[in-house]
């Protein structure tokens, strides 16, 4: 059993587990990558990329649609197959050579096959011919698994062989009919991408649409799909499924009705892929999500543990489930287990250098439906049940001039929250046609906490979207200086 050292062993290999390692090496250190998939992970290969690339043909086409002159010059249907023939290009036909190659430039080392912890800073790997590897860490092992679909427990659902994001985002062909249950993004975003691609889509959610965003917020998406032919069902939940005589799927709602479709997603949430990592041979529970403080430690009073050598980055710390807030979180994770392995200091106090602060009230999110949802920090509700004393700023996007010139009967919709203690901004939501590059501008104001007074000297272009910035100063009202 050959055995290999590192300062530093990532366990798992995307997007999250590559930016550990890259600051690690940055930082001085020597890593290595486990893994048993495509370098990557499911972000570049089954969710954020191939997912708004199949998105992207159907919003393009909308707001092409959306604009007199242009509208006119189109001719023709979405064709789905180069829409999938795109996504293809973007996920590399699933080949993850790029990445590896990123990885030697990089000076990161890899293993593949399945990580297992099994001792105190020891990760035993598997490899497809059952073969084993025992690496040792000198430093620090950073477990960055990611998260995997959940799978209700409904009578008869697993039986019919769902598809879950994974089976939608590489699909191959358009299901003529398509059956989403969930109310959140991917189901959303699905079913945004299939019914422009062509299939007739149903989605089943539980509660509202996108419960966690501002209510509107999901009452323009659900409003969007239904004008686009997709059939919304709010407040049902599913009792069973079963398959046909003609090989469909029957759905059986709460309501006693049937939906039938040749397709079933579930997109009802997450879970930790932790069930097969070696948690107990360290005195953890398989299954459960991590536990981490904000430098990525994890947290959980097993002896094991002493000595601060693991870590936890990405979907399985359960804190902010999104891309980006996984690579934010390596970053600091990366560095801060340089700091620690060479003697530096650690600034991990609240938006240092080592921790990752933000997770906590300042994520940015784009939810890439038509109309997008782009939204940073705390809803209204949000910020009331945390104790603010709020202000809530609305504005209707169509009035501004940018989106008179950006799509004819533009749509949409702002809110920011204001803490009126300290006059700053702490949440914000826009929904509509290209927020999404509102969004940046907002998450600085939400970390940098710039005053609203400041807010008026940054001024907006004009006749742009940003303008909204004005828009809503003016609804707070501008300062007197008396």
């Amino acid at each position: 059993m050959p055995e290999q050292i590192y300062d530093l062993i990532v366990v798992g290999g995307g997007t999250s587990a590559e930016n550990v390692a890259d600051r690690a090496v940055q930082g001085g250190l020597t890593a290595v990558i486990v893994e048993s998939d495509l370098v990557g992970g499911a972000c570049s290969y089954w969710a954020c990329m191939p997912s708004k690339a199949l998105i992207r043909a159907g919003t393009a086409l909308a707001a092409a649609r959306r604009v007199q002159g242009a509208a006119e010059a189109i001719t023709g249907e979405l064709d789905a197959m180069a829409a999938f023939g795109r996504r293809d290009t973007i996920v590399h036909d699933w080949s993850d050579q790029d990445q590896v190659s990123w990885l030697n430039s990089a000076g990161i080392a890899l293993v593949r096959g399945h990580g297992r912890v099994s001792g105190i800073r020891e990760v035993t790997v598997t490899a497809a011919d059952g073969s084993t590897t025992v690496l040792t860490a000198k430093h620090a092992v950073a477990l960055c698994p990611g998260s995997a679909s959940l799978l209700p427990a409904i009578p008869g659902l697993a039986e019919v062989n769902p598809w879950t994001s994974k089976e939608a985002t590489s699909a191959q062909t358009v299901p003529r009919t398509l059956a989403i249950i969930g109310g959140g993004t991917v189901a959303t975003e699905m079913a945004t991408a299939f019914t422009a691609l062509g299939s007739t889509v149903t989605l089943i959610a539980r509660g509202k649409l996108l419960a966690n965003f501002e209510p509107f917020a999901g009452e323009f998406v659900a409003d969007a799909l239904r004008r686009d032919g997709a059939t919304v069902l709010t407040g049902l939940s599913v009792n069973s499924a079963t398959r046909t005589l003609d090989g469909d799927i029957a759905v059986i709602l709460s309501d006693g009705r049937t939906v039938t479709a040749s397709e079933v997603l579930v997109a009802t949430g997450r879970v930790p892929r932790t069930g097969d990592l070696g948690l107990e041979s360290i005195g953890l529970s398989p299954g459960d999500w991590l536990r981490v403080d904000d430098t990525l430690l994890v947290q959980g009073g097993s002896p094991a543990l002493a000595g601060d050598w693991l870590y936890a980055v990405g979907d399985v710390t359960h804190r902010a489930l999104l891309t980006h807030q996984g690579k934010y979180q390596a970053r600091a994770a990366g560095d801060v287990i340089a700091a620690r392995a060479t003697g530096r200091r650690v600034d991990d106090a609240p938006w240092g250098a080592h921790v990752a602060t933000a997770d906590h009230s300042a994520v940015p999110q784009v939810t890439f439906t038509d109309p997008e949802i782009a939204s940073v920090g705390l809803t209204a509700a949000a910020a009331e049940k945390a104790g603010h004393r709020i202000r809530v700023l609305d504005y209707d996007l169509s009035w501004l001039g940018g989106a008179t010139v950006l799509a004819d009967g533009y749509v949409g919709h702002a809110r920011a929250i204001v803490d009126e203690d300290r006059r700053v901004l702490i949440g914000a939501t826009f929904v509509g046609q290209d927020v999404a590059e509102l969004l940046h501008a907002a998450t600085i104001a939400v970390v940098g906490e710039v005053p609203i007074e400041r807010l008026w000297h940054a001024v907006p272009s004009y006749p742009t979207l940003s303008e909204v910035w004005l828009r809503l100063l003016e609804e707070y009202g501008r300062p007197t200086g008396g």
